[in-house]
């Protein structure tokens, strides 16, 4: 793959043989952000599970205590009390069964979180096709299908991220901006590697977390010793 001049120079200070601790990895990504825009620092966690067994799968989500920086759009599917409920809560779309038509002929997705109430997931279930690819089906794991639709719109409003395993049972996940501050991005980098910690399913043997880097959107990544975090 070939790399631009700016990727080139920024990777010069990163040294690929160190493992660093997460202040040092964090404030390295941040100076390798040097793209002309505000740039995400994402967090690449590869783990020691085997994502094809049910017991080894890894999903849920978490608050960042600094949110994502990122204004995220919410669609929830809901009827009755509970379509007023969410839209006072600042959902962005709120509907039923009229909105299936508009995201499966339309090709409608100008959302980036999906919610539903329990009561709602046969019809969002019709949608499977075309919201389980792109990762925004609702799931109860996740908080996403849920009668409190009040907290888990002001939850993912605030800076909830879902965290998964994708085929190479690496969890990948934003925790910021680059113009975040240096304490901003530990604590967020902190609070997620608590969940992930947490999530450790039982059926994993040996070590969980295998390597973690953390890196700006289109510049090299800093990895950070895994063992300094189980």
């Amino acid at each position: 793959m070939k790399r631009g001049k700016r990727y080139l120079e920024a990777a010069k200070a990163i040294d690929r043989a160190v493992l660093y601790d997460p202040a040092e990895a964090i404030s390295l990504a941040k100076k390798a952000a040097v793209a002309k825009f505000d740039e995400t620092i994402e967090v690449h966690i590869r783990t020691g599970c085997d994502g094809r067994h049910a017991d080894q799968q890894i999903r849920g989500a978490v608050v960042l205590p600094h949110g994502t920086g990122k204004a995220v759009k919410v669609l929830v599917f809901a009827k009755g009390t509970k379509l007023d409920e969410a839209q006072a809560a600042g959902a962005d779309f709120v509907g039923g069964e009229e909105l299936i038509p508009k995201i499966q002929n339309e090709g409608w997705l100008d959302f980036d979180v999906v919610v539903a109430t329990p009561d709602m997931m046969g019809v969002v279930g019709r949608l499977g096709r075309v919201l389980g690819p792109k990762g925004l089906m609702p799931n109860p794991k996740a908080g996403t299908v849920t009668m409190d639709v009040t907290k888990a719109v002001n939850d993912i409003k605030a800076g909830k991220i879902e965290y998964r395993l994708d085929k190479a049972n690496i969890i990948h996940v934003p925790i910021g901006k680059a113009s975040f501050t240096e304490e901003q991005l530990a604590d967020n980098f902190q609070t997620l590697i608590d969940a992930v910690n947490k999530a450790k399913p039982s059926a994993v043997k040996g070590q969980y977390l295998k390597s973690v880097s953390i890196a700006p959107t289109m510049g090299p990544g800093a990895k950070v010793n895994p063992v300094k975090l189980a």
